[in-house]
């Protein structure tokens, strides 16, 4: 099923790059834990290994996905659209 076409008004914001970014998690460490940290160092996030990622335009979350291998890279597989509050 395809998206259906912008209106004219929204056509020219359309090649308007903006930031997509992904969040695994996010760990709270003191900064002495934080200074040790050194190639090698492995720091636990606060999400299990089969829970969704959080995916951002940016900086506000639009989706959540899981995280796959394409070739040999990283990529997203949405899973859910995170929509206005009702």
């Amino acid at each position: 099923m395809s998206a259906p076409a912008p209106s004219p008004n929204l056509e020219v914001l359309l090649d308007v790059p903006v930031k997509l970014s992904v969040e695994l998690g996010s760990c709270l460490l003191p900064m002495r834990e934080v200074l040790q940290l050194a190639p090698g160092s492995v720091v636990q996030l606060d999400k299990l290994a089969d829970t969704p990622v959080d995916i951002y335009v940016n900086q506000k979350l639009i989706a959540r996905g899981q995280v796959v291998v394409v070739e040999d890279m990283f990529g997203i597989k949405l899973t859910e659209l995170v929509g206005k509050p009702a």
